[in-house]
């Protein structure tokens, strides 16, 4: 569902049944200038009205197919309102009003009063029942919503987790590579010390060999 749209349908259903409950009372006012001025506010009103249909019917047309049937048939229900409570103003505006509503109300009293805000009651519990399901689809999206940010949580947190054991695979395998790097260079002392000592081991046998040769030569010469 969309959230525009359910802003703009919830402010609807308010002003509808705020303009409802004018209609009702105004219709029902003996001083003409109080009269006007409440019909100058309900035509305030059903522009307001007029400007919120219009903006509920450019979202729906903007959403994917099957959100958008089901808006705008919804959206027709609320258009079928709004033309009601314009012709309940253009009654109770007419001159003829007045007399009639006298009549009415000397004819039979407060039961024509009642019927004739049965229609003003009836798009009351209308758009109180909208405003109720408005209401209902808030709450359902917000629900969604925290539920959406307590998965995003947990997703981090395990994210984090990950990271930190990546952090600890690196440095793990930096300590590694030191170590290799001091091996190497063990390993290549080694070597050249090896590799010294055999000069050296075979100098030390060539001196000997010398040695025993100048000795053997030495013994012969003399006899």
């Amino acid at each position: 569902m969309s959230e525009v749209f359910d802003g703009y349908e919830r402010q609807y259903c308010e002003l509808s049944a705020n303009l409802s409950n004018k209609c009702s009372s105004t219709a029902l006012l003996p001083d003409q200038e109080q009269k006007q001025q409440k019909l100058s506010e309900i035509k305030t009103g059903l522009d307001e009205a007029d400007i919120l249909i219009r903006k509920m019917d450019l979202e729906a047309r903007s959403l994917q197919p099957n959100l958008k049937a089901m808006l705008l048939a919804k959206l027709r229900e609320y258009k079928s309102d709004l033309n009601n409570l314009k012709r309940e103003m253009k009654r109770i505006s007419s001159p003829n009003h007045d007399q009639s509503a006298r009549e009415e109300l000397l004819e039979a009293g407060m039961t024509d009063a009642y019927k004739t805000s049965t229609d003003q009651r009836e798009r009351l519990a209308f758009s109180t029942e909208r405003l109720n399901q408005s209401s209902d689809r808030i709450r359902e999206s917000r629900r969604t919503i925290l539920e959406a940010e307590g998965t995003g949580l947990t997703i981090l947190q395990e994210l984090n987790q990950q990271r930190e054991t990546l952090l600890h695979s690196h440095t793990k395998l930096h300590e590694v590579d030191n170590a290799i790097d001091k091996s190497k260079k063990i390993l290549t002392a080694m070597s050249r010390r090896i590799s010294k000592n055999k000069w050296i081991f075979g100098g030390v046998i060539g001196v000997l060999l010398l040695a025993i040769i100048f000795i053997i030569y030495f013994k012969f010469t003399r006899h």
